[in-house]
């Protein structure tokens, strides 16, 4: 929406200096400017890769600066820079937000203690940051947004030294000449000439600066959402979808101490075999950026030089493949949760928001910085017990953020409400990214279940099916998707506080073997068991078939918690005696499960199983449709 105009300022009589007032009012239409071409920035995101993201990234950033100016009313323009430079770097989102961040930084320590910024200072402001954003990156490349941060901060300069004291002239003179630097990058990177693109992040950056000169042209801040719908026009052939990627993940984190050496880490990471490594920041906080194949690899180093936060590790594979393969229709997302066999993942272009885990004062992101194995390794031989928590809501926020301007819609499909704040935490994401095309469906289930239920929905998706159908569908099957553990020792969940030790002590009286499972409401619990602790392996799969019906058909997939063979042996007794499956499959099972379940412990998602075309037309001709599978699998217990 349009505000009224900035009474702080004289139009037209010459802008002699900022004030923290003039400042956030400027930067917030800029912004928005910005948010408003984050799809556009998408689309020619060639470098460092072609991964569609650098319009999400500043977006993700700036937004966080937007929060920042809301939030103040000082008048003192040092002030109001610290909190936002603070809040970039908080709220930095890949390569060009890292190197935003940064700049902002500069910006900051050198207007320090200035209650107002006249044009000297904002000369001086804006070298400094240029040439922090240059020293933050370990292999600084022409044709970037750093060479267009370089440009305007030298055309300002040399304006000012030329008797020019207005800033409206300023900016319009430095704005003419960043276009001028802009259109200059594709002979600077060849990448970008190959692709008839310029640099994205270069892009954002005079977008930044159009949007403060309406502003003080015009003295109004036009809003936009954060999220814009998707571009119809045609999609910018981006080159490097048939090449390998230099590395898969990009990596950041936020590292805290008293004097963090940013040199020192910096040749450290490098060590790595990194490549796109920006360190921004100050010697108290930094946010690192970078790109590798063992994110935590990363934060292990981080970790030698503070304490280290906000672990992120996107997969640019898969986002390479969502811009250039997965373009359009409803993109499915799930969280770490889910146990899902890795081919169903690579062939459904399925999404991960990974849950964080805690080995003491040790942070992990499961199943990126921590694989399965690992995660049990460590559970056997720490004797801190695992704690998980729900990935932040910004997490989810970014990742929706970016789907949804490649998407026509995204459903996020997560682990029970019941059992974790994770559901919620996307809820809160998807309403403030766009609730109309951006969904979350709550599992009522979690490993190997919700993966059944995951794995469902993509194939709905992939049928060309529309959001509200692909929803109606896993609502649909949600009833009839059970997940069954079987615990050999339930010392595990006595260690994680899942079951009391008098309970554990009268299964081990009994000798009982105890089967968990989920319930209606979405809840673990007991589900049956068996005497005795021999041949579990075989008894839990005779236990299983006993509650298949011979007329319908299933999907089973079985988890293992660091047990390969006996999960082996279990899927194939199933494949073998199950006549009427559609499919058994094999995965590890994730520490949602595991952490209590404990290692030898085996997982088994049950789903009876019909063609989400036919399921949706039985849907469709009936009011009864979601009780379509009636009695056909029993929840009997032993």
């Amino acid at each position: 929406m349009n505000q009224p105009p900035d009474n702080n300022r004289a139009d037209p009589s010459p802008i002699r200096y900022l004030d923290g007032q003039r400042l956030r009012r400027a930067l917030t239409a800029g912004i928005h400017k910005v948010i408003s071409r984050q799809e556009h920035l998408n689309r020619i995101n060639v470098f460092p890769v072609p991964d569609g993201d650098t319009g999400t990234n500043l977006a993700f950033t700036l937004t966080a600066v937007l929060r920042e100016t809301e939030g103040q009313e000082s008048a003192n323009v040092g002030e109001s820079l610290t909190g936002i430079a603070d809040a970039a770097l908080d709220g930095a989102r890949g390569n060009s937000g890292a190197i935003f961040a940064q700049f902002l930084q500069g910006v900051s320590d050198a207007s320090e203690g200035e209650a107002v910024m006249d044009t000297a200072g904002f000369c001086q402001a804006l070298k400094e940051g240029a040439e922090y954003a240059e020293e933050a990156m370990a292999e600084p490349q022409e044709g970037t947004i750093l060479t267009v941060m370089r440009d305007f901060a030298q055309e300002v300069r040399s304006q000012v030294a030329s008797g020019v004291h207005d800033f409206k002239e300023l900016v319009e003179r430095g704005f003419e000449r960043a276009k001028r630097s802009l259109a200059n990058t594709p002979k600077q990177l060849a990448v970008l000439e190959k692709a008839g693109v310029v640099d994205a992040g270069a892009q954002g950056f005079v977008d930044l600066l159009e949007g403060i000169l309406d502003f003080i042209r015009s003295g109004t801040v036009v809003e936009v959402r954060t999220v814009v719908e998707p571009d119809d026009g045609d999609h910018i052939p981006l080159i490097g979808m048939n090449e390998e990627l230099l590395h898969r993940f990009c990596t950041e984190c936020v590292v805290t101490g008293n004097a963090v050496d940013r040199r020192k880490m910096r040749e450290a990471l490098m060590k790595l075999g990194a490549s796109s490594l920006v360190i921004a920041g100050s010697k108290q906080k930094v946010r690192v950026h970078v790109h590798v194949d063992m994110p935590d690899a990363v934060f292990r180093t981080c970790e030698e030089f503070g304490s280290v936060s906000s672990h992120k590790a996107d997969d640019m594979r898969r986002q390479t493949d969502t811009v250039h393969v997965n373009r359009g229709g409803v993109a499915v997302v799930t969280d770490s949760g889910a146990d899902i066999p890795g081919e169903d993942w690579e062939r459904l272009g399925l999404h991960m928001v990974p849950v964080r885990l805690h080995f003491g004062e040790r942070s992990y992101l499961d199943k990126v910085s921590l694989t399965p194995r690992e995660f049990y390794r460590e559970l056997e031989h720490n004797p801190l017990h695992p704690k998980t928590s729900q990935p932040a809501p910004g997490d989810f926020r970014r990742l929706f953020q970016f789907l949804a301007s490649h998407h026509d819609a995204v459903i996020s499909i997560n682990v029970s409400g019941a059992l974790s704040g994770t559901c919620q935490a996307a809820a809160g994401a998807a309403s403030r990214v766009d609730p109309e095309r951006v969904h979350v469906v709550d599992s009522l289930n979690a490993s190997t279940g919700q993966g059944l239920l995951v794995t469902y929905a993509a194939e709905a998706a992939r049928a060309g099916m529309e959001a509200e159908d692909v929803i109606r569908l896993v609502e649909a099957m949600r009833p009839w998707t059970t997940t069954y553990a079987v615990i050999p020792d339930l010392s595990w969940a006595v260690r994680g506080g899942r079951v009391a030790r008098s309970k554990k002590v009268l299964a081990d009286m009994l000798y009982v073997t105890p089967i968990l499972t989920n319930t209606p409401e979405g809840l673990l619990k007991a589900g049956g068991g068996f005497f005795g602790k021999s041949n579990i392996t075989r008894r839990f799969a005779h236990w299983t078939m006993r509650r298949l019906q011979p007329d319908k058909r299933y999907r089973l997939v079985v988890g293992h918690c660091n047990a390969e063979g006996a999960g082996q042996e279990l899927r194939d007794m199933l494949a073998d005696k199950v006549r009427n499956a559609d499919s058994v499959s094999l995965t590890d099972a994730g520490p949602a499960v595991g952490a209590h379940a404990g290692p030898g412990s085996l997982v088994l998602g049950v789903q009876e199983y019909v063609e989400p075309a036919q399921m949706l037309n039985e849907l469709n001709r009936t009011t009864k449709g979601k009780a379509r599978v009636g009695a056909a699998f029993s929840r009997e217990t032993v």
